[in-house]
């Protein structure tokens, strides 16, 4: 239980900690065109997102996988780009293409994955028997993601409802700002790639 309990809190940082915030800027802009009474859209959203990484991770984990760190460390910032793209493309809640946007959200999920696999390796080391600490972990993470969806959720509540900015501007400066941070990402750890 002890074990538990510690890969729990470790996933759980890791997706909240502010150094690591390429995922905390991801899970925002996933859920930035939705307000709190979309939360069934949401959940299902971050479950498809949650399904991909949740594969990448183990398949990763029990090295079945390999994929370059830095290649995966520039994909991440694309995943962001290209939501923040369709947030601002789309403005409002997408009614036809749903479909589209929860496979999206599976197929960035397998890409961040990845990159939590390559922490999460580093604490595991060698040990043989890590399917209960993989567990926990992964539960931790999706106990992060969703403080960092209800808290967006509640943000864009207290914004649209009570100081009655309009749902569309809101949702266009999130994604807009979100984009700028993600595109220098992109272009840093894309420099990264070729300079190596």
């Amino acid at each position: 239980m002890a074990d538990f309990s510690l890969y729990f809190q470790l996933g759980l940082q890791h997706i909240c900690d502010w150094q690591g915030y390429d995922h905390i800027l991801f899970v925002t802009v996933l859920c930035g065109i939705y307000q709190l009474q979309d939360w069934r859209k949401v959940l299902i959203l971050v479950t498809a997102f949650t399904i991909g990484h949740s594969i990448t991770l183990a398949l990763s984990v029990f090295n079945i996988l390999h994929i370059n760190t830095s290649l995966i460390e520039f994909l991440i910032p694309v995943t962001i780009v290209i939501t923040a793209i369709n947030n601002i493309i789309k403005r409002s809640i997408p009614q036809k293409n749903i479909n589209l946007t929860y496979f999206l959200a599976l197929f960035f999920g397998l890409i961040h994955g990845l990159g939590f696999s390559n922490y999460l390796k580093s604490l595991l080391g060698k040990s043989t028997n890590i399917v209960a600490q993989l567990f926990a972990f992964n539960i931790g993470l999706e106990c992060g993601q969703v403080i960092i969806v209800i808290s967006v959720l509640f943000l864009s509540f207290l914004l649209i409802k009570l100081f009655k900015i309009k749902p569309a501007k809101w949702s266009f400066f999130l994604s807009s700002a979100i984009f700028g941070i993600a595109l220098m990402m992109c272009i840093d750890r894309f420099h990264q790639i070729i300079f190596k």
